[in-house]
């Protein structure tokens, strides 16, 4: 077993798909309870977040068809589409991070599902992932 400490929990991961309805019916079928679905207009972006132990499983679905994630699910279909990680202070770990040299795709945290705050870090920062760090609300 590992024990090694880190500042960073995995959150939840991140899958995109094109029918929202019929994945949730799959990952029903998987074992997952039902999920908390949500809308983010200014992201264009539907969401199904499925409790997963102490994580989350997140569906995410394109609302609109020339959007950035319309574009991304028809070049690499459906898949895991990002990785993401719980932090105490997210201002303070995007400063670390900025400091370390990577690439910032939000600089600055904005509300996400859930009322959370997060912000992305660009994929060529870490070996291809896009990677999302996730302050929960208290």
């Amino acid at each position: 077993m590992f024990t090694g400490l880190s500042r960073l929990e995995l959150h939840h991961v991140g899958i995109i798909v094109r029918d929202l309805d019929s994945a949730i019916v799959r990952y029903r079928q998987l074992g997952f309870p039902e999920p908390h679905r949500s809308r983010i207009e200014d992201q264009q972006v539907e969401l199904a977040t499925f409790e997963a132990g102490t994580g989350f499983v997140e569906m995410v679905s394109p609302i609109v068809e020339e959007g950035g994630l319309a574009r991304y699910l028809d070049s690499r279909g459906e898949s895991v589409h990002h990785v993401a990680y719980r932090v105490d202070d997210i201002r303070a770990e995007l400063a670390r991070l900025a400091d370390e040299g990577f690439e910032l795709i939000d600089p600055e945290p904005r509300r996400g599902a859930h009322d959370w705050l997060v912000a992305f870090v660009h994929p060529r920062s870490c070996h291809g992932v896009l990677t999302e760090l996730v302050q929960p609300s208290e």
